[in-house]
């Protein structure tokens, strides 16, 4: 199965509270910090939900 790198590029201040829960549901807590999800569905809405804070990349 095939992995995602995430990586937060806009601050979590400011943000929807919704928003803010999600990226920390994917381990991102500062600018800059990426980490490495599994490429499924549930992802995949986490990433559709804060697609303007992050970029994606497959690994």
């Amino acid at each position: 199965m095939a992995n995602l790198k995430i990586k937060l590029t806009k601050s979590l201040s400011g943000r929807c509270d919704k928003h803010i829960a999600t990226a920390k549901s994917l381990g991102l807590k500062k600018i800059g910090q990426e980490t490495t999800q599994p490429d499924n569905p549930q992802t995949r809405g986490k990433i559709a939900k804060i697609s303007y804070m992050i970029s994606v990349t497959q690994e």
